[in-house]
């Protein structure tokens, strides 16, 4: 293995990899030339794992309960003792390697403790192991935990590619593999994102990479053959596909968008007009056209910028020189998500979103600066396996509404292999008081409970708790009671409150982006429950929208303003409190 690596890396000319010893994300251009050569080699013989799971199938969601997360212990390895401190608190840590004891010394010199770690003694090639590891599935929705092995997308890799069938091994889990025709697939891990109900995302790279003439040697396909293997091997029966970008080399979604859960998208947001960002916003744009969430509700999108590299430049060429920093790259480890980090300037922001959109988790950062000019960061470098007998609890979460005189009901898809003895709601409208249980009744897997109705300006505060029959516990979202879903009780469906922190003024901010095409966000802070009006007016100082005229409780609310039906211009928007009036000013270029 590690005369492999050092032949490519005699070999490899152009860009530098800081403090990397390993190969970079990306292609190699001796791995390009190998790659003109290479003829993949068909299975000379069938065997049970080369054939779908037996379904129905369903791909787990990257914020499902974990029983490992995976990690390869070859470059970075300053980066890998940090992933590991973090993880080893919610699960194991399989650290595939070639020597345990130089790991456990590299870790205890840190001040890393050694407990939940496994170490898997195998061949490794890199360390994107996001891209060439195990993916969890489960057949029947949760009974049989299950791992499937797609071509990977680097055949100069090759001990890369036979770990999951090593994992697999390791963990007695039963493997399928994407080898032999017509079910040849080559994939990579880092442009696939699914959400646990057979929805996933993808660039447009799948397509690529196994059409006519492709330089891998697998049998050419069309997208319905492909999706057809993803349904029958992933129990993907959505397959949305977007088109690459023009500057990210690698064409792997990861790199700008993350599903936070089933229906929120994080999405990655360059300055009006620069690099990648036109296509990023006609990719998103073609998703909110064209796509509901597996609940059938608009998606709703959290947008986190994109900051430059340590010049301050962005990537505006195929050929440029400068990193591509991204923080969409995090991963879900149960109730911690680990994201790159850069700089502090734009650390902060990045930090507050995560934090923002996803209360209650343990939101922590890792310095990427080292990994980024190899074209990846935290999500590149580590793969989660599920648990063996998971409970699965699906959830459309509740939205704000003007509601004021019926319950609000709370409707779960609720499974488990052994079956549920109890599932139960929670809910608060202060949790400095504690939540009230009410217990959720029970038809055909789908269990109901009512919230009571509110009064305007409410906010409501739950979270779903279900009990297998063999004595497992999950809840929903995973970091419950200390994170929960929220809604308000509002004339306007589209305010939402961010934090639990009490702001000590009133405050209207720039609206972000600005210019925008067609959402920005506009934030603003209640000191105090209060009667408040928000309103958007043209240029003529009509108001064309009264985004809201209600008493709001105190703390900090934003409103994301969808202009598509709008044209170009510019507009206001003013926020009335008691005794406080403030207007700024917003331009939309379409």
């Amino acid at each position: 293995m590690n005369l492999f690596i050092a032949f490519f890396l005699l070999l490899f000319a152009g860009k530098v990899v800081s403090q990397d010893i390993g190969l970079p994300h990306y292609m190699t251009p001796a791995e390009k030339e190998y790659l003109k050569t290479y003829k993949y080699q068909q299975p000379s013989q069938n065997t049970d794992d080369i054939n779908p799971p037996p379904g129905p199938v369903r791909t787990m969601a990257e914020w499902e309960e974990l029983q490992a997360l995976q990690i390869t212990w070859t470059s970075q390895l300053a980066i890998l003792r940090q992933i590991v401190d973090y993880a080893q608190e919610e699960c194991i840590v399989y650290i595939i390697c070639s020597d345990s004891n130089s790991v456990k010394s590299y870790l205890t010199t840190g001040g890393v403790g050694l407990h939940n770690i496994k170490y898997l003694i195998t061949g490794f090639n890199s360390i994107w192991c996001r891209d060439y590891g195990p993916w969890t599935v489960y057949s029947n929705v949760i009974d049989t935990l299950r791992i499937v092995d797609w071509i990977y997308n680097r055949p100069s890799r090759p001990l890369d590619n036979t770990s999951p069938v090593f994992v697999s091994g390791y963990m007695g889990v039963p493997i399928h593999q994407t080898i032999s025709a017509p079910n040849d697939l080559v994939n990579t891990g880092g442009n696939f994102m699914a959400d646990g109900h057979g929805t996933a995302f993808a660039s447009k790279l799948i397509l690529d990479e196994n059409r006519v003439g492709n330089p891998y040697g697998v049998s050419s396909k069309s997208e319905g053959q492909i999706n057809t293997i993803m349904s029958s091997y992933m129990g993907i029966n959505r397959y949305i596909k977007m088109d690459t970008l023009p500057f990210d080399h690698i064409h792997h979604i990861d790199m700008h968008i993350k599903l936070l859960d089933e229906e929120t998208l994080l999405v990655g947001q360059f300055p009006n007009g620069i690099g990648d960002g036109p296509q990023i916003e006609a990719n998103l744009q073609y998703i909110l056209n064209n796509f509901q969430s597996c609940f059938g509700k608009p998606y709703k999108v959290i947008r986190i910028p994109m900051p430059p590299d340590g010049s301050g430049n962005y990537v505006t060429t195929y050929n440029s020189n400068y990193d591509y920093r991204t923080y969409t790259n995090s991963v879900f480890v149960n109730k911690t998500v680990i994201v790159p980090t850069y700089e502090l300037r734009y650390d902060t922001t990045a930090l507050r979103i995560y934090r923002e959109a996803l209360p209650g988790y343990n939101i922590v950062g890792i310095n990427s600066n080292a990994i980024i000019p190899s074209l990846g960061a935290i999500h590149c470098i580590t793969k989660e396996i599920g648990v063996s007998e998971p409970v699965f609890i699906s959830h459309s979460a509740l939205r704000n509404t003007n509601n004021t005189t019926q319950p609000y009901e709370v409707k779960a898809y609720i499974k488990s292999k052994s079956g549920i003895s109890n599932a139960k709601t929670y809910w608060s409208t202060d949790t400095s008081l504690g939540f009230t249980q009410v217990n959720m009744t029970n038809v055909g897997d789908t269990f109901r409970a009512n919230i009571p109705q509110q009064v305007l300006g409410s906010k409501i505060y739950y979270y779903i708790s279900a009990t297998s029959v063999s004595g497992r516990t999950v809840t929903k979202p995973l970091p419950a009671p200390r994170g929960n879903i929220q809604f308000l009780v509002t004339n306007s469906t589209g305010i939402t409150q961010i934090g639990n922190e009490i702001p000590g003024r009133f405050e209207l901010y720039q609206n972000y982006p600005n210019p925008f095409n067609p959402t920005t966000k506009i934030n603003f802070d209640i000191p105090k429950n209060s009667n408040v009006t928000l309103s958007i007016y043209d240029i003529t100082g009509r108001e064309i929208l009264k985004v809201i005229n209600a008493k709001l409780n105190t703390g900090k609310y934003s409103y994301i303003w969808n202009a598509q039906r709008y044209s170009s211009g510019v507009y206001f928007y003013k926020l009335t409190g008691e005794g406080f009036t403030r207007t700024r000013k917003m331009l939309m270029i379409k």
